[in-house]
């Protein structure tokens, strides 16, 4: 099986494509990432989730949070190209259009998504899961992120606070 027809994948594309549930496509994603490589930031999915994630905090007006999110995203996909988790992905297209929301973002221009470039096989797939997406209505994709339980992350951070203070 293709890395790019993995469930984890397809379900990343359904939620870009579909109902741009960004929030989710973060979640689903780094999962897949921790999944098959934990700990490479230079991984081609790290570049992915940071497009979904520059592009909910672009939702949501955080002009300064897209920006570096997308900038991030443009640079991992520049240094991945060529990598298996392009082969279904039209990579030049997906660029172009990447470096257009950048610069859409720098002028302060309102959010527009875009349809991530699919090929027919994964626009196949992804079109067969977006068919089972729950309709979500703009409001709750924009204040997901508050919505969740974020305790076990605010103990992971104050846990590495708390070791980073004991090294120095």
């Amino acid at each position: 099986m293709h890395p790019q027809h993995h469930t984890l994948f397809i379900d990343y594309c359904a939620f870009f494509n579909g109902n741009q549930d960004f929030f989710e496509c973060h979640e689903v994603l780094e999962e897949y990432w921790k999944d098959i490589a934990p700990g490479d930031k230079k991984h081609p999915l790290v570049g992915y989730v940071q497009l979904a994630t520059g592009f909910y905090h672009w939702r949501r007006d955080n002009y300064t949070g897209a920006e570096r999110m997308l900038e991030k995203a443009f640079s991992n996909f520049q240094h991945n190209i060529g990598h298996n988790f392009f082969n279904e992905i039209d990579y030049d297209k997906l660029l172009i259009q990447l470096s257009d929301a950048l610069a859409a973002v720098q002028m302060g221009k309102s959010f527009q998504a875009f349809q991530l470039p699919l090929s027919p096989t994964l626009r196949q797939l992804t079109h067969a899961r977006i068919q089972l997406l729950p309709i979500s209505d703009s409001n709750y994709l924009l204040h997901k992120h508050m919505l969740r339980d974020r305790s076990h992350i605010l103990a992971e951070r104050q846990e590495n606070k708390h070791r980073k203070s004991r090294r120095q």
